[in-house]
């Protein structure tokens, strides 16, 4: 039977509305649903190829289990959850809990199942070896938003649909589909605003497709935008320029930030950013003269060394022009799903980080997690705490993080690994047992974390477009079973009565506080109307009705349950963003802390740096495709179809000084390690910067993805040194790394 059903997009942040054609199991189409409240019909090749996903005859339908020759055998999944306890246990006898480490992968937040489940079960592992893609990405932004606003995700999102004037940089939305700014059709967006009179600013080392969109493309050096940022502070304080409106008694630390912006002026950093000092000035008072201007700010200013300097002064920049929380600016999402807290005053306990440190090389801990840059060295070094066994959920570290080389020698010499994974790929081809989650159609639909991040507050819910294949499991499951071993309840304990007791804690814990439109009802009233319902689904039950737009239990008989928006199909729409400061802050002080301590301490080091040695000659720098995710979407030939994208680009004036030309192979020098590529020579790039994109490196043996290895480019990651980190967040830096180019 042919029917259309309707859900979301699950492969990158956009959340995009889809129409799909299902004959029976099988996919035959998908489009945009073109009446989707928040997307309206936009859609990308990676949306287009969700059922090349679907039915990819390489991604695993059952578990695998390791022989003792290295090959793998598909086992069944109670022979998959008993090798998994066995190891456990060996690794528990004779070593503490900190012998293991944990993973986390990028895709873990793109289903609800990871979302919800992946916290039980680090408590119930109890060890502080986590890491996650989140120290290759966006950690520098949690760290500034922790300090400013007491809470690690309370990131404004960039107003684009209501500015006048967007300056972006480190960002390129027409290829990523947004960032932390949940966003569909992007490009759609960026011309609404120049069709209303606006003006679009890119900074970026390369002339991106977003760059070739804007009203203007700004070139800087990498690793320069927290110079640039600082020297644009600089410049409202000496202009008089400064305005911060409503929040002007909710403000702390101006006249500090003052004091430590004094010495930046735009031609103090001219030769560190590339860009000319006139050119920082008239950005800066542009951006003063404005209605209603924001700025965005994304992977590239994230990953590189001032990452989380640069993340806390496009913030600064908002608070100094009153931008921050107001229209046309950058303000916080509600989402069907947050805590209602309508009567909460300003202020909170803060936020902190380093509640504990790296056993090697002393890092601290940032939202629970390690930075990923130093895993290798836990499974690496010898001694007490040594990092012997490995569980990885949705994650390629082998590719996605610094110093690939390194990893696979130390993840082959690993006493036990595990992996939740739906490819036998880089990572998993290490692992002694592999649990495949279901396809995306087989899950329901939610997206908990892009809805904090989105440009407008919207919500949709989608039930499973299919149902459980014969003999798979749900993640949910599969995450719950895990939960049950490390929790020492067994293989065979029953996933559900655990998930029983989850669902129990959370609503004891909503009950227990005084604010919660649920205080003080009945916890067994409330489980017993939440219905049959159980997982993930009847989580995001309990949290929308206890949300900002919920039906409270009866409290509020036309608010929001899961059944209601479930039945909404393309989606409902709450409105555009709308101003929660300062009473959502949860600063100890209750105002917004605009000058934090280790910002000040970070703005000393750029100091130093500029006063050291010069630049290296070249740099390198990463760069995306739409029709890729990472390192997750290259086993599909719809979107690895067509020329090669894993190529080196240089500029023509680079090239040739390095003795490279067009359609050559060049080898790529770090410290750290080499690579041979293809060269495109393209005046889109910055004179004395090079780029390389992301995720790529297939040509590996052991992995089961042969369209990828037929496409298999080259790691950009073994040129990353691990040593080099953001000092404050701990997050790898991926651009500005010193190179040189040769020919192969």
């Amino acid at each position: 039977m042919v029917e259309v059903v309707t859900r979301t997009c699950p492969l990158c942040e956009a959340t995009c509305g889809l129409k799909i054609t299902l004959d029976g199991d099988t996919v035959t189409d998908v489009r945009g649903d073109s009446d989707d409240v928040f997307s309206h019909g936009y859609i990308c090749p990676k949306g287009a190829a969700l059922g090349a996903l679907h039915h990819d005859p390489e991604r695993l339908r059952g578990p695998l289990a390791k022989r003792p020759d290295g090959s793998f055998a598909t086992v069944s999944w109670a022979e998959a959850f008993e090798r998994v306890h066995a190891g456990f246990n060996r690794l528990w006898s004779a070593q503490d809990r900190t012998a293991l480490g944990v993973y986390l992968g990028n895709p873990t937040i793109h289903n609800l199942a990871g979302t919800f489940y992946a916290r039980p079960l680090l408590f119930a592992l109890r060890t502080p070896q986590i890491y996650s893609a989140s120290t290759v990405d966006q950690m520098p932004k949690h760290v500034s938003s922790g300090w400013m606003y007491g809470h690690p995700l309370m990131i404004p999102v960039p107003d684009v649909d209501r500015t006048d004037w967007l300056l972006m940089l480190g960002a390129n939305p027409l290829v990523s589909n947004g960032s932390l700014c949940t966003a569909p059709d992007f490009p759609g967006r960026l011309r609404a605003i120049r069709r209303r009179g606006g003006k679009v600013i890119c900074v970026d080392p390369r002339r991106s497709r977003t760059a070739v969109a804007s009203d203007e493309h700004i070139p800087v050096r990498p690793g320069g935008d927290a110079f640039l940022l600082l020297a644009m502070v600089h410049v409202l304080f000496a202009e008089d320029r400064v305005d911060l409106g409503r929040l002007r008694a909710h403000v702390a630390g101006l006249d500090r930030l003052r004091a430590l912006a004094g010495p930046w002026t735009p031609g103090r950093v001219h030769e560190r950013t590339g860009v000319a000092p006139e050119t920082i000035r008239r950005l800066a008072l542009d951006f003063a003269a404005a209605e209603k201007p924001t700025i965005y700010g994304r992977m590239g200013t994230c990953t590189q060394r001032y990452g989380t300097l640069a993340s806390w002064l496009i913030d600064a920049l908002l608070v100094l022009r009153g931008r921050l929380d107001a229209p046309g600016g950058a303000l916080f999402a509600e989402p069907a799903h947050a805590r209602f807290r309508p009567d909460k005053k300003p202020g909170g306990r803060g936020w902190a980080m380093g509640r504990w440190k790296s056993r090697v090389r002393q890092l601290p801990e940032v939202r629970g997690e390690l930075p990923v840059a130093t895993l290798v060295d836990e499974l690496e070094t010898e001694g007490k705490g040594q990092v012997r066994a490995l569980l990885t959920i949705a994650g390629n570290p082998v590719l996605s993080t610094p110093d690939g080389p390194r990893l696979e020698a130390a993840l082959s010499s690993l006493d036990f690994m595990v992996s939740v994974d739906p490819y036998l790929n880089e990572t998993t081809r290490f692992a002694d047992v592999i649990l495949p989650p279901p396809s995306p159609l087989n899950r329901p639909a939610y997206h908990l974390a892009f809805y904090d991040l989105a440009v407008r507050n919207v919500a949709h819910f989608s039930s499973p477009a299919l149902g459980l294949p014969q003999g798979q499991l749900s993640e949910a499951e599969i995450l719950l079973r895990l939960t049950a071993i490390a929790s020492g309840l067994g293989a065979d304990a029953d996933p559900w009565t655990l998930d029983d007791e989850i669902m129990e804690r959370i609503v004891h814990t909503e009950v227990r506080d005084l604010g919660s439109p649920v205080a003080g009802r009945d916890v067994e009233q409330l489980m017993a109307k939440l219905g049959a319902r159980r997982g993930p689904e009847r989580q995001l039950d309990f949290k929308v009705r206890c949300g900002p737009y919920g039906d409270h239990f009866g409290a509020r008989p036309d608010g929001l349950t899961l059944d209601r928006l479930g039945a909404a199909e393309h989606g409902m729409d709450f409105g555009p963003l709308r101003a929660k400061l300062p009473n959502a802050l949860k600063t100890v002080t209750g105002k917004v802390e605009l000058c934090p301590d280790p910002c000040v301490a970070g703005v000393n080091g750029m100091a130093e740096e500029l006063e050291s040695s010069g630049s290296s000659e070249l740099v390198l720098i990463g760069r995306r495709t739409l029709r890729t995710n990472n390192s997750w979407m290259h086993n599909l030939q719809p979107l690895v179809a067509g020329k090669p994208r894993c190529t080196l680009y240089i500029h023509p004036t680079d090239a040739a000084r390095a003795g490279v030309t067009e359609g050559s192979s060049a080898v790529v020098r770090s410290r750290v390690g080499e690579v041979t590529l293809p060269v495109v020579v393209t005046d889109t790039m910055m004179r004395g910067v090079v780029s390389i994109p992301h995720g790529w490196g297939h040509a590996v043996e052991g992995a089961r993805m042969s369209v990828a290895a037929a496409h298999a480019g080259i790691n950009s990651n073994r040129l990353t040194d691990p040593a080099d980190i953001d000092p404050l967040s701990g997050n790898a830096v991926l651009n500005g790394i010193p190179v040189t180019v040769a020919p192969a």
